[in-house]
């Protein structure tokens, strides 16, 4: 069956400072893109989720929030945290380290058309947002 692609929608999941919401996070942006048809981008886009969280988390002493927004073929995938300092910019994938940390924004930056961050504080609110999109080509049923 095609899949064709989903009017507009997106969702936001609140989530405590808690290492388990990473796998929570996975599995509930597994849940909403099947359930919207689009099971297509659900392995790239759980590993950019899982990165984009997995900061939140580790770097940060508060709670954060996984945005996932369809719209116009593109799925915007986005981590907020209360932490308002800029995320490290990413090394390249390719680069060879001994390191268990450090290549998520890499990651991020390979698999994507476009990603970035930006201050919470010009929506009134503390911390950062960081975010990427992932492009979709559906075929039309």
């Amino acid at each position: 069956m095609p899949e064709t692609a989903p009017e507009p929608w997106e969702y936001v999941l609140l989530i405590p400072h808690d290492p388990r919401a990473v796998t929570v996070s996975r599995h509930t942006l597994r849940l909403i893109l099947t359930t919207h048809g689009l099971a297509a981008l659900v392995d790239t886009a759980e590993l950019l989720a899982t990165e984009l969280m997995t900061n939140a988390v580790l770097h940060t002493k508060g709670p954060a929030a996984l945005r996932l927004r369809w719209t116009a073929g593109a799925l915007w995938i986005g981590a907020w945290d209360a932490d308002p300092e800029p995320p490290e910019p990413p090394g390249r994938p390719t680069e060879p380290t001994e390191s268990e940390n450090g290549r998520g924004l890499a990651l991020v930056r390979a698999c994507t058309e476009a990603w970035g961050w930006q201050p919470s504080s010009r929506f009134g609110h503390r911390g950062k947002y960081v975010w990427c999109e992932l492009l979709c080509d559906l075929v039309a049923a």
